[in-house]
């Protein structure tokens, strides 16, 4: 018996017979797949409330809320008193 063999893309050989109505593919082959390792659960972030801002921070955002406004240096210290003793 006279068969012809041809490569396709994969690389499977495809079996052609001379007067056949079938062309054979054989399945392809099966890769053995190894499991990866287990490193455990996926570490948790602390949930740390943050602190609330102290006094010097809350007088420099009210001075930079003051500047932005386009308040003068005597508006803008007034301002930012006001400001930070408030919140």
């Amino acid at each position: 018996m006279l068969a012809l063999f041809a490569t396709s893309a994969w690389g499977q050989q495809v079996i052609i017979s001379p007067g056949a109505s079938q062309v054979v593919i054989p399945p392809p082959a099966k890769v053995p797949l190894t499991p990866l390792p287990s490193v455990g659960p996926a570490p948790q972030p602390n949930a740390v409330p943050s602190r609330p801002p102290s006094f010097s921070d809350r007088v420099v955002g009210c001075l930079q809320q003051g500047a932005a406004a386009g308040l003068g240096p005597n508006e803008r210290a007034a301002y930012s008193r006001s400001c930070a003793n408030q919140q």
